[in-house]
């Protein structure tokens, strides 16, 4: 018999495991063309040709005993060099070897800097809407996630009630900028009060408290909106990121942490990450894509598509009566339900074959995500049903 834990963890992923099984089951019936799902966050964009051609070059020239074999448990010393300089360029900071460890993906990293940071009985805080499986890693770490609310005229944290819930135990801040699922972009002067109030605190209470920027959307901004790069904000910042959605990778599980020399108890920390990334059973991260993406750091995919099909959606949706705050960045829309329960909405949707999460997963109950890396045909395709949708709750008549 399984762990009452993992009973639990089951019961909890069973919609997610139902809704592949019902976007399958739609597809047998109506024809996968006529079938909408906009539920899963899997990119539609290929990944830049570059990655081929770097796959091909390393696997014909690297030493294939160095290329398939264990490294350090933080990674290849000159590929953690290269991605320190490839962010150094952009941003403007000074990082090197030192700072990086290279990790399973973004939820690898971020289980690793919470093994390392949380004891049991801390909190980490996080700001709603916030991916769900923000509560799992937290867990795993024997602490426990409180939610921030958000301001829902354009979801950005409320900061009053921010300050109110940091407390003694509060270990960590995890903050996902640009957002899923609303797709909004926290802006400097957000960041610069986050972190203004986190140095607060800490003085207060004697405590660090550190902020992990969870990053795999850092790519996808759009109308020239600038992300910013937080270890440039607030001295505890650990950064996350995954090449999962910027170079379209995410069954490759490769990113990585940054742990910038000024963070406290920097030593320690390094070291306890790489710790670790072993004991996690992670050991390292993949051999082969740490070094295809030393080669590729500076790519991405092709944004514009996503673009097309967040101005087609949005556009559309506003015209037929669905509220939403237009997303700048990510590649999500998070729409305000006609009714108070989500979940009826959802239903609804699914009659016309479109396939919505309910906002509830996370923490925002009223809300359904629509993630829109999907095949334009699939955007195009959806407009009526949506419109019917809209026509049936009476938002257009």
């Amino acid at each position: 018999m399984i762990s009452k834990n993992m009973k639990k963890l089951v019961e909890n992923s069973s919609a997610i495991r139902a809704m592949f099984e019902e976007g399958a089951q739609l597809a047998k019936i109506y024809g996968a063309e006529n079938v909408y799902d906009f539920s899963l966050g899997n990119p539609n964009v290929a990944a830049p040709e570059s990655i081929k051609e770097a796959v091909i070059d390393v696997i014909t020239n690297d030493d294939p005993l160095m290329l398939h074999g264990y490294m350090s448990n933080a990674g290849y010393e000159d590929v953690r060099n290269a991605i320190a300089d490839s962010i150094n360029r952009r941003f403007d900071t000074n990082f090197d070897a030192s700072n990086i460890i290279m990790t399973v993906g973004a939820a690898g990293g971020l289980n690793v800097i919470l093994k390392t940071l949380v004891d049991p009985g801390d909190t980490v805080l996080t700001f709603a809407p916030f991916f769900a499986e923000y509560i799992n890693y937290v867990n795993n770490a024997n602490g426990t996630l409180e939610a921030v609310p958000p301001v829902l005229e354009n979801f950005m944290p409320d900061m009053d009630k921010f300050e109110q819930m940091i407390k003694p135990s509060t270990k960590a801040v995890i903050i996902n900028n640009p957002n899923n699922p609303s797709g909004v972009v926290y802006p400097a002067e957000v960041i610069e009060k986050i972190a203004e109030i986190l140095d607060k605190k800490q003085k207060e209470y004697g405590t660090s408290i550190y902020l992990i920027s969870d990053e795999p959307y850092r790519e996808l901004a759009y109308d020239g909106v600038e992300v910013p790069y937080l270890t440039k904000y607030y001295k505890n910042t650990v950064v996350g990121y995954s090449y999962s959605k910027s170079l379209s990778l995410p069954g490759d599980r490769i990113g990585y942490l940054v742990i910038p020399s000024e963070v406290d108890d920097y030593e320690e920390v390094f070291e306890g990450a790489s710790v670790a990334n072993r004991v996690l059973g992670f050991v390292n991260a993949p051999s082969l894509m740490q070094r295809v993406v030393a080669k590729c750091c500076d790519e991405k995919t092709d944004i514009d598509f996503y673009d097309g099909n967040r101005k087609i959606l949005y556009n559309a949706l506003q015209e037929y009566g669905f509220t939403c705050v237009k997303p700048q960045g990510a590649f999500y829309l998070f729409i305000k339900s006609p009714v108070a329960d989500e979940r009826e909405f959802c239903a609804a949707a699914k009659k016309h074959n479109v396939l919505l999460v309910q906002g509830r997963s996370f923490g925002c109950e009223g809300y359904v995500r629509l993630s829109y890396c999907v095949s334009r045909d699939t955007v195009v395709n959806s407009l009526p049903a949506f419109k019917a949708l809209a026509e049936e709750y009476g938002l257009i008549k």
